[in-house]
């Protein structure tokens, strides 16, 4: 279903269209992309199709060095404001280090990202850097999103305008997501980019907000700015003793999370859950106690009882996708 437009937000969208390209600063794109062709073509058939009208420079980075060089991609539809460039990733394989080689390659001060099976809605890109010009403290900027799983779709609303670091550690704050941020570049550089020595490389996005919040707030905007299409095929799927590593080390490495009993006792549940999936019954009753010991409403604990009393892992999660939702 298409989303409801309000009367200022036509306005706003006639003032920007009315606005000189050359006022608009131009926005660099970086997609990391590995065996998903056809919907890498999805992806970027919704960015060339944005309303924006600044420049966009997308730099598609492949993390497979036997991929074949044509991959048929989408041309920009107005090449005088739009390019495309395909690069090899040139760093430690996986995401965090295909993510790097596009940062390096980004000529702009803005940076957005974009999985290679999501797609952008057309304003996305209009209501982001607009809430950037109006709030220059802001170190990135997030929307609400669709989670979209074969025909059922659910919007997850922003839940505020501002995110804070003490916000992150108690929740993962699903609407900034890959798909949906846009960057400052200049910060994204001094925390060092995505951080490509988690086990796995799991969770890599939510660890790069995590340091970017120690440094200043995360917005996000009301709009619906990204599709995101959640139909069993996420690398991690079913790669829970990845998880649960990169979860404990997660929780290592941010001290802030003591502060936080409602994060803690949420990844504790996480790896619970995880070792419980890889049928390591006694590392997750080790777990669940800590998720209890921090917050005994924690729902992962139920999940996880369900896991060791017999029902699978998968079950649960197509359970919860279907609600838009996820462990």
């Amino acid at each position: 279903m298409p989303e409801a437009t309000t009367t200022s937000q036509v306005s706003t969208a006639v003032a920007d269209r009315a606005r000189p390209e050359r006022s608009l600063p131009p926005v660099s794109v970086a997609i990391a992309t590995r065996g998903r062709t056809v919907t890498l073509r999805r992806a970027l058939d919704a960015i060339w199709a944005q309303t924006y009208r600044g420049r966009i420079d997308v730099v598609v980075v492949i993390d497979d060095a036997r991929a074949p060089a044509d991959l048929g991609l989408p041309a920009p539809l107005d090449p005088s404001r739009q390019s495309l460039r395909v690069v090899v990733n040139d760093r430690r394989p996986g995401v965090a280090g295909a993510r790097n080689t596009a940062l390096a390659l980004a000529e702009h001060d803005l940076l957005a990202t974009c999985d290679d099976d999501d797609a952008w809605l057309p304003g996305r890109l209009d209501c982001q850097v607009r809430a950037l010009e109006a709030d220059p403290a802001l170190l990135a900027v997030g929307g609400s999103v669709r989670i979209v799983r074969g025909d059922v779709h659910t919007v997850r609303r922003a839940p505020r305008h501002r995110v804070h670091l003490q916000d992150l550690l108690d929740s993962r704050v699903m609407e900034l997501h890959p798909s949906a941020l846009l960057y400052r570049t200049r910060p994204l550089r001094v925390v060092g980019g995505w951080n490509e020595d988690i086990p796995g490389g799991y969770a890599e996005d939510y660890e790069l907000l995590l340091r970017l919040a120690r440094s200043g707030p995360l917005g996000l905007v009301d709009d619906v700015v990204a599709d995101v299409h959640w139909n069993g095929g996420s690398h991690f799927f079913s790669r829970w003793r990845t998880v649960s590593a990169a979860l404990a080390a997660l929780l290592g490495a941010f001290p802030e999370f003591a502060a936080s009993p409602r994060g803690c006792a949420r990844i504790s549940g996480q790896i619970a859950f995880a070792h419980a999936a890889a049928g390591e019954r006694a590392e997750a009753r080790t777990w669940m106690r800590r998720a209890w010991s921090d917050n005994r409403r924690e729902p992962r604990l139920a999940l996880t009882a369900l896991v060791l009393a017999g029902v699978t892992p998968d079950r649960i999660q197509d359970a919860l996708h279907a609600r838009g939702r996820g462990i």
